[in-house]
């Protein structure tokens, strides 16, 4: 643990020079900024209130990334609204240093305690308290750690202590930062004789960032800077004692032999069988399917047997593309001892509902069981983090091999095929499959998600939740999409409204849309018509462009009202 939290501390100080903190330094930096009863703030004065600023924003970043989804959720309150109370606090802080009646009103609370220090580091205090609710540093393993365990509800002293240990090592840059302007301000006499004039500057500033941060204005600036802290961020938290001991903290059984080879599967296709520990059995598993009488299967009671556990989603390209050669090993090697396990584990919450999980196995032609992981529960056991993700599970319940994406089936068949071997000794098996590998070979554009909770293409306007009218840019930057006309937008998708379309300039041989409702979208491809496809009940995987070759293309697409795009993949 304490080598968790020397690590944790050193990602933070790597997040605090990142791109990411671009949106909060104008507010760091505007915390020198006098109160109304310091309109020529001392230096001292100064360096307090940015410290508490500072300090503030690692309280409550810290609190809420370790257990503001657990404190939320007993609350009865949805996820966006300490990003909303953030927001409204840095409005309401900049619109004091613009209006001294204001101020005067904010400052009485803390004039209480007049006797436990400056009312502006107190003040400071509060502004920072705000700012941690929007602050969004790059994300490592270690954050992510500590964001799964919240969002899980199994936030824990480790977790939170990470978490604040993260938080300090992002406050020393932003400290350095503020104290910085501090002294150039102390050096420039005039403009330390010129407080008022600059609380108004910094009232605007503060007013300015909070417009920014509520509209995404920033995000373009941060993805568009060079990523110059990537290196030194893997380096951090990529390597093998790190990231075991990130397993052992979200409880993953085995978490040393499986951590082993699930660094090897996610760095590449494992040469070898491995013993990667006693495999974990089936946990909150809601429902199960293709089983008799769809009863629940253990992996003690398929002892004996080789276990091919595979997590998939019904929606997800890549897994489309692996499921017929799963199925194809399920029906060439069953009589021999093979059982095949997929894990239906939800990407999106209509991945949830039985009845399109059955459709979607249908349509894919499933035929071997089923085990429905709603809440993620088995995923959390295995330690998860890929759709598809396969585990190879020998006689003796020992994960042999483990194997994320696509490709090199022939290889996972041999692998299949020595343990039949060697579990039923003198076994002839018949020929190994030969089912085309569809594996996309180049560079393509990469996932595109489309709800308000993993945009990160989207070239005009806001990917908030609401409806909004967008006005289609005259060109988009390849690998983003951009909206025009009315849409409703959730977490997770997009729904049109009148006027409705979406131009997306990808690299791909092959477009994909997960789409649900009621309607059509009419395609245009470089100018050229080139279908209509309709869209009709649950959500589902519909192929808009199938080319013979990778191209670079604008796809527009025209929306009836009330049909919901979700998700591009490309292949």
């Amino acid at each position: 643990m304490l080598t968790l939290l020397v690590v944790a501390f050193l990602a933070g100080l790597v997040a605090g020079i990142s791109p990411c903190v671009l949106p909060v330094l104008p507010v760091v930096l505007a915390g020198w900024a006098p109160t109304g009863a310091e309109v020529e703030p001392t230096s001292g004065a100064r360096r307090r209130r940015s410290i508490a600023i500072v300090a503030g924003l690692v309280l409550s970043f810290s609190l809420i990334t370790a257990l503001g989804s657990q404190i939320l959720s007993a609350l009865h309150l949805p996820d966006a609204v300490l990003h909303d109370l953030g927001i409204a606090t840095l409005v309401l802080f900049g619109a004091s240093l613009l209006i001294p009646q204001l101020e005067a009103l904010l400052e009485r609370p803390f004039a209480r305690f007049a006797r436990r220090g400056p009312a502006g580091s107190r003040s400071g205090f509060a502004l920072g308290l705000g700012l941690g609710l929007v602050f969004v540093p790059c994300a490592g393993p270690v954050l992510a750690t500590v964001a799964v365990l919240g969002a899980r509800h199994k936030a824990s002293v480790e977790s939170v202590a990470l978490s604040f240990a993260f938080g300090i090592g992002v406050a020393i840059p932003l400290l350095v930062i503020a104290l910085a302007g501090d002294r150039i301000i102390e050096r420039k006499k005039w403009l330390t004789n010129r407080g008022s004039t600059f609380r108004k500057i910094a009232g605007v500033a503060l007013l300015l960032m909070a417009v920014a941060i509520a509209t995404n204005l920033a995000a373009p600036l941060q993805r568009d800077l060079p990523g110059y802290t990537q290196a030194l961020q893997n380096a951090i938290e990529g390597n093998h004692q790190t990231t075991a001991a990130l397993r052992t903290l979200q409880g993953a059984s085995n978490a040393g032999n499986l951590a082993n080879c699930e660094i090897t599967a996610a760095n590449g296709f494992a040469p070898d069988l491995s013993h990667c520990g006693v495999a974990p059995e089936f946990t909150g598993i809601t429902g199960w399917r293709n089983t008799k009488g769809n009863a629940p299967l253990t992996l003690a009671s398929l002892r004996g047997h080789v276990v091919l556990v595979d997590f998939w989603t019904y929606t997800c390209i890549n897994c489309q593309r692996t499921i017929p050669h799963v199925e194809g090993w399920y029906q060439r090697y069953q009589k021999d001892g093979l059982v095949v396990i997929g894990v239906a584990a939800p990407e999106f919450a209509f991945e949830k509902v039985p009845s399109n999980i059955a459709a979607g196995a249908k349509s894919l032609g499933i035929t071997y069981p089923i085990a429905i992981d709603d809440n993620l529960a088995t995923w959390s056991a295995y330690g998860n983090e890929y759709w598809p993700a396969e585990y190879l599970i020998d006689a003796t319940g020992v994960i042999r091999h483990v194997d994320y994406g696509e490709g090199d089936y022939g290889t996972s068949e041999g692998f299949i095929r020595t343990l039949l071997q060697a579990a039923h000794l003198g076994v002839h098996l018949p020929p190994p499959t030969n089912l085309p590998d569809t594996t996309p070979t180049e560079a393509l554009s990469p996932e595109t998600y489309l709800g308000a909770s993993r945009s990160a293409y989207l070239y005009n306007g806001t990917a908030s939740t609401g409806t909004s009218t967008y006005a289609l840019p005259s060109d988009v930057q390849s690998g983003f999409y951009g909206l025009g006309g009315t849409w409703t937008t959730s977490d997770e998708a997009i729904t049109a409204g009148a006027g409705a379309a979406l131009d997306l300039n990808f690299q791909a041989k092959d477009v994909y849309l997960v789409l649900s409702g009621h309607g059509t979208v009419t395609e245009t491809l470089n100018g050229q018509p080139i279908g209509t496809v309709s869209v009709h009940g649950f959500p589902t995987l519909y192929t808009l462009v199938r080319a013979a070759s990778v191209q670079n293309g604008l796809l527009h697409l025209a929306f009836t009202p009330g049909v919901s795009a979700f998700d591009f993949t490309f292949g």
